[in-house]
């Protein structure tokens, strides 16, 4: 058949330490935009190992597995160490630059969204930074609301970046 390209059969997983390596890529990736994290790198093998081991049961990370390759990641973590926050999640969500744009950042929110509740999680909260108009985009097509913006609430490469807050009650939006 001439004229179809082979799709990549796609897989949301927990994270496993094998995948070290390719969430760094990818977390370093976006640290080189500038508009994703205020992070700075690198983040290698054995550094996001650590991390994925300190992480607790509240707070994991799933990958988007692509016929063996990882190709975005994804995470949950409490929102505050304070019990009346307990049900208040932050999210995360990183893509290999080589495949933005094709859903996959759509498909790990929606994971998280779906297993959140699981977790004891009422509310998911996120924290983008301006410049960052894709992942906005991804939080608003899922239900977030623009709940205010963080000014000047990060100095990176000598300039201070805002970060608008976004928000998703997993209960009333059902």
């Amino acid at each position: 058949m001439l004229g179809l390209v082979p799709t990549r059969q796609r897989l949301i997983r927990r994270a496993e330490p094998g995948d070290a390596g390719a969430i760094g890529s990818i977390y370093d990736e976006a640290i080189a935009t500038r508009v994703a994290t205020f992070a700075a790198g690198p983040h290698d093998q054995a550094e996001r190992m650590a991390w994925l081991a300190a992480r607790g049961d509240r707070a994991p990370v799933w990958v988007l597995d692509a016929s063996g390759d990882v190709i975005a990641w994804a995470a949950l973590a409490p929102f505050s160490h304070r019990e009346w926050y307990d049900g208040v999640a932050e999210y995360t969500v990183y893509v290999s630059a080589g495949v933005q744009g094709t859903g996959a950042g759509g498909q790990m929110l929606d994971h998280l969204i779906d297993t959140a509740p699981g977790l004891g999680y009422w509310k998911l909260v996120g924290m983008i930074l301006e410049g960052n108009a894709a992942g906005l985009a991804l939080a608003r097509g899922r239900g977030f609301r623009e709940v205010g913006t963080h000014h000047a609430h990060g100095h990176v490469d000598g300039a201070w970046r805002d970060v608008t807050v976004v928000e998703l009650h997993l209960e009333k939006s059902r």
